[in-house]
């Protein structure tokens, strides 16, 4: 049994990786596909195959939107608030909207993206590490830390850019950041519970970086400790 239990009007930190750390997203394409699948499911309504629906006419990210609709919009199951897609893993700040939407939403991803990644590469059996991980955000000054752990994560794992003084460039562009500093016009997330709560961007951007280095700091300092 899962040791989380999900509210609705809650926040989560969701995580998964793909199964003996195998990469999870192997192009460009994969990415990209995983976050249509982030915006289409996140529906009550059940809206049939996304294939049918055509992956062909996603645009690449670049410094547009991530992407656009491909079904009409319909009450959520969650609200998504921040993301990063890293090769072999995610991470996921959600809040829960509906009754039970966390797990509803999170089922049809993950079946939706190996069911995808499969054929596409022609093997079988699951992508993930078992169900994903979940943990409860309990306090606003730790939604606020996640926000910075979960949109930099790229940077936290030696991703994009390796150094503090490149940080703002965001050159990751399967992560919230971009969206969130206004370099890129992405409406998958709402931003207000974390902007809403800084005198402008630009103070978010300093938040952000700041704990971006601290957190990749603490992580190498962590490794180095057990390798010793």
């Amino acid at each position: 049994m899962r040791k989380t239990t999900f509210a609705s009007g809650q926040y989560y930190h969701i995580y998964n990786r793909g199964v003996d750390r195998r990469g999870v997203f192997l192009a460009e394409a994969d990415y990209e596909r995983f976050l249509i699948c982030l915006r289409e499911f996140n529906r009550i309504e059940a809206i049939g195959s996304l294939y049918e629906k055509s992956f062909k006419k996603v645009e690449h990210l670049g410094t547009k939107s991530p992407i656009g609709d491909l079904v009409p919009k319909c009450e959520p199951l969650v609200e998504i608030v921040a993301y990063c897609l890293n090769p072999n893993h995610f991470h996921l700040i959600l809040k829960q909207i509906s009754e039970k939407g966390i797990s509803k939403f999170m089922l049809k991803v993950s079946t939706g993206h190996t069911t995808y990644f499969n054929k596409k590469y022609k093997r079988s059996g699951s992508l993930f590490q078992g169900p994903f991980k979940a943990i409860h955000i309990d306090s606003n000054d730790y939604l606020l830390y996640l926000s910075a752990y979960v949109s930099r994560n790229y940077f936290i794992h030696n991703l994009g850019t390796k150094s503090p003084s490149e940080i703002s460039q965001g050159e990751w562009k399967y992560c919230s950041a971009l969206d969130y500093l206004g370099k890129r016009n992405g409406n998958l997330c709402n931003k207000s519970a974390i902007l809403d709560q800084f005198r402008s961007v630009k103070d978010y951007e300093i938040f952000l970086n700041d704990n971006a280095v601290h957190l990749k700091e603490k992580k190498e300092l962590e490794k180095y400790l057990l390798e010793e």
